[in-house]
């Protein structure tokens, strides 16, 4: 199973570092990577493979967003299958 997570913030020094370091503590492979720099604003989307995630969906989208809250950035983990079915025409 796959899931797409979303980063949005203030750009600063850590922010790649410490959600990958986020994803490894729990088992989480990320697959794919994209994030630019829109003036002083950072967006990312992950790809990542959550089929041995060492704790449930819903605990670790909930690390990555507190994690977000602490450290002011808007961070949301979407199951692939719910994300494609949003974004169908």
């Amino acid at each position: 199973m796959r899931a797409v997570i979303t980063v949005i913030g203030k750009d600063m020094v850590g922010i790649l570092a410490s959600v990958s370091a986020i994803c490894a503590k729990n088992n989480v492979n990320i697959i794919e990577v994209t994030q630019s720099i829109l003036q002083d604003m950072f967006c990312m989307i992950m790809m990542a493979d959550i089929s041995d995630c060492a704790v449930s969906f819903s605990d670790f989208s909930d690390t990555l967003s507190e994690y977000g809250k602490e450290n002011g950035l808007s961070i949301h983990v979407m199951n692939e299958e719910i994300f494609n079915s949003m974004h169908r025409i």
